[in-house]
């Protein structure tokens, strides 16, 4: 799809046209080019594809504000598998419904979007504080749980948790809290005071930029980077990664925290996001999209490991069996029958269909998590649209 990378923006109606190859640093720099008080609600990776971002449903820094990506998208052409390309009037509301979050690669090959731009200021405020262990990081991430869902919508605070080295070498757990508020700094402050005085927020960790700087910002480019190397920026090669997803419903006590901290000792490259709920996400139906993860939910955790190629099969092993090890004892602190998960961040452990063979029974294992109580309505849709199941995968939606 990389070939497939135009994006048109009409500031006069307040959309654009993205083709799925186009990164999210290029469509934020074409939103730039044609306004300074537009944006879009997608995430913060540059390098990431619009296709599978946001037919998995595509969340970031706005979406206490505006909701997901999805949520803001109005139309797409679709080519099915009898080679017709259609749009949100001929392919019915039904199948544009599932596009948007229902995971695109089983329905067919989606060609384009029709993005709904959203309203932000000429000048928002972000910030990147962060706490180790040393400095009682526990208490602070604790406090982070019952804070962070229930800010104001402007006010977007991601907290990481992670291992690094300390000024000795020693190994120790930190929590960098990275926020975004739309407005400035003269009206955070106060609110952090009263909301949040365990993270001591100051007015020098604070910058005031425009909403494309604030995208450099988060992909952690020096500000005052030049706009157009968005236009350039290629994915570097990767190490080996394994990545898991939780929904939080209710505060993990910090014994648990004293716990998942040593784990993450244990296994070393990892870090975690946590990015919190609330706000627009509670006001939209868990069946407005496929993606349900709405009401209800304070923050979803997002579990991230990496070793090196080099390192071998054993390592291999170590690695992803310390995670699902960490994942497993999370199990009585987050959701629960079923227990959710995040559809872009496929996890072949929740189940999958090998052998290029797609069953309704193992695809209900992983479709309930992803999808709960829509996955029905997304088997009817498969069968309407791709009856003989021409596009599949590990994970994909089968038809009946």
């Amino acid at each position: 799809m990389f070939h497939l990378q135009s994006v048109n923006v009409s500031v006069k109606d307040e959309s654009a046209w993205v083709e799925s190859g186009a990164t999210l640093g290029k469509i934020y720099h074409k939103i730039a080019q044609k306004s300074k008080v537009h944006g879009f609600p997608a995430g913060v990776g540059p390098t990431v594809g619009a296709g599978g971002h946001f037919s998995g449903g595509g969340y970031g820094n706005l979406m206490r504000k505006y909701g997901l990506s999805i949520d803001n998208i109005v139309d797409a052409k679709l080519v099915d598998a009898n080679g017709r390309i259609l749009d949100r009037k001929s392919m019915g509301e039904d199948i544009f419904w599932a596009l948007r979050g229902g995971g695109g690669a089983s329905f067919g090959v989606i060609l384009s979007w029709k993005l709904k731009l959203v309203r932000v200021p000429e000048k928002v405020t972000v910030f990147n504080v962060t706490r180790t262990s040393e400095q009682g990081v526990t208490d602070v991430l604790y406090k982070w749980q019952f804070v962070a869902p229930v800010l104001p919508k402007d006010l977007f605070l991601r907290a990481r948790p992670e291992i690094e080295n300390n000024t000795e070498g020693k190994k120790i757990a930190e929590v960098s809290f990275i926020g975004q508020f739309l407005g400035q700094t003269h009206e955070l402050l106060p609110l952090m005071s009263e909301r949040f005085p365990e993270l001591g927020l100051r007015r020098e960790d604070c910058h005031e930029v425009s909403w494309f700087e604030s995208v450099v910002f988060w992909a952690e480019l020096p500000l005052g980077t030049p706009r157009s190397i968005y236009l350039n920026l290629k994915n570097k090669p990767i190490a080996f990664f394994k990545a898991k997803s939780d929904y939080v419903k209710k505060p993990i006590p910090k014994k648990v925290i004293e716990y998942m901290f040593k784990a993450m000792l244990e296994i070393g490259n990892i870090w975690m996001e946590w990015n919190p709920h609330g706000g627009r996400m509670s006001e939209i139906s868990s069946s407005a999209s496929p993606s349900p993860h709405r009401a209800g939910n304070l923050y979803m955790i997002q579990y991230y490991t990496s070793w090196f190629q080099d390192e071998g099969i054993e390592a291999t092993n170590r690695y992803i069996h310390l995670t699902r090890k960490l994942h497993e004892k999370m199990t009585p602190f987050v959701s629960r029958n079923p227990r959710e998960a995040f559809q872009n961040y496929r996890d072949l452990d929740l189940g999958a269909n090998l052998y290029n063979q797609s069953n309704l029974l193992t695809a209900r294992a992983y479709g309930s998590k992803y999808f709960e109580g829509n996955f029905e309505r997304l088997v009817r849709v498969k069968t309407m649209i791709d009856p003989h199941n021409f596009f599949r995968h590990e994970q994909s939606i089968p038809p009946i």
